[in-house]
């Protein structure tokens, strides 16, 4: 079975599919074309109205075939909800999707980063690519109910929950705080899906998007406010950075286009893979990706009024930034892309490698058993499998060529009898990825393994999922 991250994908086989998730929830799912509307009522599959052609709601479960969708339909959004209207899902059990065959068998779960005050979550979506169909976890909330999402989707649904709070409530995307894909899954796409309540309902936007690069860092109003928020939080200012300017506004563009948030472009094009596009290399990255927002002044309030979206705004170790806004050609909704980074430095990336290193130890000493040492022919076989998953955009121990871990240990001159490899992608820290590992059965086994006795850490920033860790262990 496949643990996904949001953002996270994965090819479905053929046939039905089941998708449950267990709690004081509902669940709704919303049947669209590549335009992203409904074409009708029929569409929208909720309690109310429990079936259409190729999907069905009972109780917890949704059944979906994708063969028996109506002409035109090209992907289906799966959103939940509280059971009772207008409860905040913080409030609630955490949320677990659970994807499976009519026949039982476990194809993905998904359990996104937990919501705060949003009373719906798109929490995935079956979508067509080519001639097959593929699962992608969201993690998307709304703070306006189920019927702000279905206008979102072209549906006039009244909407008998109470009313948002008066401020306004762009999305915004969060750092992500979940564990990593599990090492012998499938390459998942950037993990920062965003977490929107819907865009204002206001009159549409008078402005249109900046035509010419931002201008210098004194007239920059956003860079201005920035780091005047830094400077009372005490830490560093940052700079903006032509590069992540671009990328930026390169994705807020793509955003627009489509009328809807979202870490992948029309094109496939994921955020991070601009930003590598465009010539910055990074050791750490974060992004907020939101629509509502009319000023600099706006969107930065908004990031600064949810904990985690502050804590990227205020991270200590990001030194430059990039912002963009582009309004929608026909709503006016105004849709903004933040990136905040810390370059890559040769020393930078010991010091990333060297706290892996030394987390690893802390949970080794605490299981009684003896440090693994630094090996740098390790280093450079976790190093070389790292870069090469964003090179050839694969996520697994099994390189296209066919190279197991082994086989790169010994490439690299590692003499060792015993190998093994933990993998991640997507997590923001070693902090973040080691733990990730501890919480996982398998990657726990490979970090508490006695005969081990030697480790290399490899990480590289890029690819579809933003980050890429290796762990090349030997004994």
């Amino acid at each position: 079975m496949n643990d996904l991250v949001a953002g996270g994908n994965l090819p479905l086989p053929d046939g039905p599919l089941t998708l449950r998730v267990p709690g004081p929830f509902d669940l709704s799912v919303l049947i669209t074309g590549d335009s992203g509307k409904v074409a009708g009522d029929a569409d929208f599959v909720f309690y109310n109205q429990p079936a259409a052609s190729g999907a069905r709601l009972s109780g917890d479960t949704v059944t979906v075939d994708a063969r028996r969708l109506r002409p035109g339909a090209s992907r289906v959004t799966v959103v939940v909800s509280p059971a009772e209207p207008g409860t905040a899902l913080g409030r609630l059990p955490s949320i677990a999707l659970q994807v499976s065959s009519v026949r039982g068998d476990a194809i993905a779960r998904f359990t996104p980063p937990r919501a705060q005050h949003e009373t719906v979550l798109l929490l995935a979506e079956i979508y067509r690519r080519g001639t097959g169909w593929k699962l992608r976890a969201l993690g998307q909330g709304y703070a306006d109910g189920l019927a702000g999402v279905a206008r979102d989707f072209g549906l006039d649904v009244t909407d008998d929950t109470p009313p948002p709070a008066p401020a306004p409530a762009p999305a915004q995307a969060p750092a992500p705080r979940q564990p990593p894909v599990p090492a012998s899954r499938q390459p998942a796409p950037p993990p920062r899906a965003p977490v929107p309540p819907p865009p204002p309902r206001a009159a549409a936007h008078p402005g249109r998007p900046a035509p010419h690069a931002p201008p210098p860092p004194a007239a920059d109003p956003f860079l201005a406010l920035v780091n005047s928020a830094r400077n009372r939080a005490g830490v560093p200012p940052v700079q903006s950075d032509a590069r992540l300017t671009a990328a930026a506004r390169a994705h807020a563009a793509a955003m627009a286009a489509r009328g809807e948030l979202g870490s992948e472009g029309a094109d496939g094009v994921s955020l991070h893979q601009r930003v590598t596009a465009g010539g910055f290399t990074y050791l750490a990255i974060g992004e907020h990706l939101v629509s509502g927002p009319r000023t600099p002044a706006d969107f930065l309030d908004y990031c600064l009024g949810d904990e985690r979206s502050r804590q990227t705004v205020l991270e200590r170790a990001y030194s430059h930034v990039g912002v963009a806004s582009v309004p929608h050609a026909r709503s006016g909704d105004v849709f903004w892309t933040a990136l905040w980074a810390e370059p890559y430095s040769p020393q930078g990336l010991a010091r990333t490698a060297a706290d892996v290193l030394a987390r690893t130890n802390a949970h080794r000493a605490a299981a009684g058993l003896r440090p693994l040492a630094p090996d740098p022919r390790l280093t450079a076989a976790a190093q070389a499998h790292s870069a090469d998953m964003i090179a050839r955009a694969f996520y697994s121990h099994t390189a296209p060529d066919g190279s197991e871990p082994w086989h790169r240990a010994a490439a690299a001159g590692s003499a060792h009898r015993a190998v093994g490899e933990n993998i991640a992608c997507g997590q923001r820290s070693a902090a973040e990825v080691v733990e990730g590992w501890m919480n996982s059965p398998g990657h726990r086994a490979n970090i508490l393994k006695p005969a081990f006795t030697h480790l290399g850490v490899g990480f590289a920033g890029g690819g579809s999922a933003g980050t890429y860790w290796t762990q090349l262990f030997g004994g």
